[in-house]
């Protein structure tokens, strides 16, 4: 037979056209190579960060009224505003944070360490230190506070099972503050 038969030569002509577009396409630097790639990742990196700093000024401005009851000393109306917030914004690591804080200054230990585990369980930037979120040094006090109260209250009452979660709570955030995760 050979290459006399039209069928053949129509598939000869057909390969050598794929094959001279796929050089083509090598040759020429497809959208797929390096330098596309490198300029695509600093584009990435860098819409990342005018996204995280645009959650960070959407925070504030949703939160900020929070913070400003809670360093004014107005403690139960930050707390109702609070759970307001979490309404309409369920889900949100930074309301559990705020919470957490204003337990704390309230000395309601249990229930200010779990509001702190909830938010890092959404967000680790809070234990961050290069992250404007930080909220590393009142979630260290709060650590050590609650070993000194929680302990002595488990080794009064070890069968009680809301103390034993609260100082397991307790534990968690130290491992966090010591860079473990989740």
């Amino acid at each position: 037979m050979g290459w006399k038969d039209w069928h053949d030569r129509l598939h000869l002509l057909g390969l050598v056209a794929v094959l001279a577009a796929l050089g083509w396409l090598l040759m020429s630097g497809a959208p797929g190579d390096s330098g596309a790639r490198t300029g695509s990742g600093v584009e990435r990196a860098m819409e990342r960060e005018m996204a995280y700093q645009a959650r960070v000024a959407f925070l504030e401005q949703i939160y900020g009224p929070v913070e400003e009851m809670r360093r004014q000393g107005s403690h139960q109306q930050a707390l109702l505003r609070l759970e307001q917030l979490n309404r309409q914004y369920a889900g949100e690591a930074h309301g559990f944070i705020l919470r957490g804080l204003i337990l704390h200054e309230l000395g309601v230990l249990d229930e200010a360490a779990a509001n702190f585990v909830r938010g890092l369980r959404i967000n680790g930037d809070y234990v961050d230190e290069r992250s404007p979120l930080s909220q590393r040094a009142p979630i260290q006090a709060l650590v050590d506070e609650g070993h000194e109260r929680l302990s002595a209250r488990a080794r009064a009452n070890p069968d009680n099972p809301s103390v034993v979660a609260a100082l397991r709570n307790v534990y968690y955030l130290q491992s966090r503050l010591a860079g473990g995760c989740e």
